[in-house]
């Protein structure tokens, strides 16, 4: 084939990156790296995210829920949200809600939540989670090279001041709830690591990472006699973002997603105690106990709004949450603490396609063959179903794009309206306005 057609934002994408954002989005799945190269719209939505990072990064703390549909990219956003978290200079900490993980649970569900969290914790130099020692050691690395400035290692004052600072970071840590013992535990991590006492280490790393199962194990290893539980598990990740602030970061982002798995709880009692817990939090947050922390939760509309299962049928967060007199469909108040994302409109799904026809053809060295024309043709056949209007999505259409462009490769005798048509799609040639088939369309890059 031709290689002459291949557009320069195809070959801007890197092979590796390009091969994993096509396959997590045949799979239905958002990639974990490269969403910069396929995100478009949510202009609003994304702008509001960062004004409540800003906040967090003055010191201030935030509370979202993002609420869509199923496949309407909530976790497309909250993912892309995280990667320029990190990028920025922020810890973050992500995990998705299953009936294992919950906010509290009386089988040690809300700790089981915490322990992904840390697990999956992230920095801009360790992406892919696993970041708590890198962390930890940079911190005290710090604390080293700005010692090293008044006195050389080895000076009998050296270890001395570097003692001081470290006691005046965890004399701050001491003041919050559970802090004493968190801030013992830092101690013992740089007492660890000035005597590479590897085994030290990683008792604090376990303690840290809420993996002991009972307090006398934690006194015996570390004379501590404290261990994070389903009750205390909140406190510590306010602590987290106090500390990684001393460390060197702008604070932590913690990103829970499928928030629908609390409305499945059969139990009534079990889902009230859940709804309760992100009450707390919502307090804290918004009445100012919290800094340098921030939560954005991904919901669907169901599981927030149904009034008997929801995170409505908890009387004291509706009346927090719910919409105002002013709000409809055409006027939302992007500061609310529920942000609310439509489908992406048709302008803004040529524009995606566009991408990924271009990245394609890159990852797999031939020229586009896809034209204008072959991509109004698919976005009129997939916004004609029978029910189109109510229920496609932006996932649906994205796997049906990247099944549609991975055919048409592989059987070059094939065309758009060949394949389109022996699929018996219904079309309607009117189905997009005539502006927007012929308008240069605009889409938002983080």
């Amino acid at each position: 084939m031709d290689n002459t057609n291949a557009t320069n934002s195809s070959s801007a994408v890197p092979r590796r990156i390009a091969n994993i954002i096509i396959n997590a989005l045949k799979g239905g799945v958002v990639p974990r790296v490269g969403l910069e190269y396929v995100t478009v719209g949510r202009t609003q939505e994304i702008n509001a995210i960062l004004r409540d990072i800003a906040i967090i990064e003055d010191g201030g703390a935030t509370f979202r829920f993002v609420v869509g549909k199923y496949g309407s990219g909530k976790s497309f956003l909250l993912q892309t949200i995280r990667n320029y978290a990190a990028e920025k200079g922020f810890a973050v900490a992500d995990a998705d809600l299953s009936p294992e993980r919950r906010f509290a649970g009386t089988k040690g569900q809300g700790l089981a939540t915490y322990k992904e969290l840390i697990r999956n914790l992230s920095t801009k130099s360790k992406p892919d989670g696993g970041a708590l020692p890198l962390v930890l050691e940079k911190w005290i690395s710090g604390v080293l090279t700005s010692v090293r400035g008044e006195y050389p290692e080895g000076h009998p004052e050296f270890d001395i001041a570097a003692e001081k600072r470290i006691f005046a970071v965890t004399n701050s840590l001491e003041g919050m709830v559970n802090g004493f013992e968190f801030a013992k535990a830092v101690n013992c991590y740089y007492k660890a690591y000035r005597t590479g006492d590897d085994t030290l280490k990683s008792n604090v790393l376990k303690w840290f990472r809420g993996e002991y199962p009972s307090k006398l194990e934690a006194k015996k290893d570390l004379d501590i006699n404290l261990i994070v539980t389903d009750e205390t598990w909140y406190d510590f990740l306010k602590i987290f973002a106090s500390f990684m602030v001393s460390a060197g970061y702008k604070g932590i982002i913690v990103f829970v997603d499928e928030l629908v798995n609390i409305f499945k709880i059969p139990h009534s009692v079990t889902r009230q105690n859940n709804y309760e817990k992100i009450l707390t939090m919502y307090n804290d947050v918004l009445q100012g106990k919290a800094s340098h922390i921030g939560f954005l939760m991904g919901a669907t509309p169901q599981c927030v709004e149904d009034r008997y299962r929801g995170i409505y049928s908890y009387d004291a967060l509706r009346s927090r949450l719910k919409d105002g007199h002013f709000s409809s469909d055409g006027l939302k108040d992007l500061s609310a603490p529920i942000i609310r994302l439509n489908m992406l409109t048709s302008e803004e799904m040529y524009v995606l396609l566009e991408k990924l026809r271009d990245m394609h053809a890159g990852l797999f060295g031939y020229g586009n063959t896809l034209t204008h024309e072959d991509l109004m043709y698919f976005l009129n056949a997939e916004y004609n179903r029978v029910g189109a209007d109510t229920h496609i999505t932006p996932r649906e259409i994205i796997r049906d794009f990247i099944e549609l462009i991975n055919i048409i490769h592989q059987n070059p005798g094939l065309d758009v309206a060949g394949l389109l048509g022996s699929n018996s799609f219904a079309l309607s040639k009117n189905s997009l306005t005539e502006s927007e088939q012929h308008s240069d369309f605009v889409g938002f890059d983080i």
